[in-house]
């Protein structure tokens, strides 16, 4: 393999931490021409097997004929507060400083798994994702990255002369406007749900079956007990009306929540989409009006119409994170 390096690369210890797996690897190498990281010795364990984070980066190292890193960087699916770090779901809870000194590790970081998104978006293969919306990204500008799934999340890449950082957020948190008059009706019902009418309470797994209650409510049919997945195959099927309504418009208004991120951000950059759902509802988010509703932001609408979209589908987007949060602040 020729990695095209000048420099000795020392080993990072990447992880993907969630509810069900604990994805471990190793980044080897950076190839420069390529602007990609090698990740070899992917191992994947049920999160639920272990204890604690310890006992599963143990038995990674167990299985691995390798040197063990001194440089390693986590993405944790849960938040971190003063070096503290509480998994919820899984009710690990460790100390950043602990952990790195009980592994001896030089440099250790942790990051929430939308920073290690951010973190990732320079790093991601053109030819592996795909175009939403076409325009032209500023290499110097800021990136967003969002994205649909259990929740909703969001993150930037903050860009300046003097370097790069990640700007995490609580985006999934804000309240949802309403655009169309469609959507203020469906707004409108939802309130009678929910308290609070939040991004996530629709852009999200579980926000997919309040939005379809909503579309029942506004159509006047009455709703069935349906989950994400049932809507999904009612609506690619064709034996829903009231579902596939549902999905064309979660298509389209998550076109102007991007376009209203992609103004907060400043993203002149690009603006990156991953989490859970949107990959598997690609041509329906093609041919959908999500880029005339991301762009038609009134007076600035010229601004937002020359960032591109891009539907991030490969794989290892945590690996490649934390590889480059590493990277990034070993060459500041």
């Amino acid at each position: 393999m020729n990695t095209q390096t000048t420099t000795e690369f020392a080993p990072i210890l990447v992880a993907d931490i969630g509810g069900t797996n604990a994805r471990f690897a190793l980044i080897t190498d950076f190839n420069a021409q390529t602007n990609q990281f090698v990740i070899e010795h992917n191992l994947t364990f049920p999160s639920a097997d272990f204890g604690s984070l310890e006992s599963a980066i143990n038995q990674y190292f167990s299985q691995i004929s390798f040197p063990k890193p001194s440089r390693a960087c986590l993405a944790v699916a849960g938040p971190i507060k003063a070096g503290q770090v509480h998994l919820t779901n899984l009710g690990w809870h460790f100390n950043v400083a602990d952990l790195k000194a009980e592994f001896s590790f030089e440099q250790l970081e942790v990051i929430n798994d939308f920073a290690a998104f951010a973190y990732a978006a320079p790093y991601l293969d053109d030819s592996e994702n795909m175009a939403v919306k076409a325009g032209q990204a500023d290499e110097n500008a800021n990136i967003a990255v969002m994205g649909p799934g259990t929740g909703f999340g969001a993150a930037c890449l903050v860009r300046t002369s003097q370097g790069s950082a990640v700007l995490s957020c609580e985006a999934g948190h804000i309240t949802l406007a309403a655009v169309t008059d469609l959507d203020r009706r469906l707004i409108t019902e939802l309130k009678k749900q929910l308290n609070h009418v939040s991004v996530e309470t629709v852009f999200s797994g579980p926000g997919i079956a309040h939005l379809y209650g909503a579309m029942a409510a506004v159509k006047g049919v009455e709703a069935k007990n349906l989950d994400a997945a049932q809507i999904s195959e009612l609506a690619t099927t064709g034996q829903c009306e009231v579902c596939d309504a549902t999905l064309n418009q979660f298509c389209d208004w998550i076109g102007s929540v991007a376009g209203d991120l992609a103004l907060t951000f400043g993203a002149l950059g690009g603006v990156f989409i991953g989490g859970g759902i949107l990959p598997r509802m690609q041509q329906r988010l093609l041919s959908s009006r999500f880029v005339e509703r991301f762009a038609d932001k009134g007076i600035m609408s010229q601004y937002t119409s020359q960032i591109p979209v891009t539907l991030v589908t490969q794989d290892n987007i945590p690996f490649i994170g934390a590889a480059a949060c590493i990277h990034v602040k070993s060459n500041a």
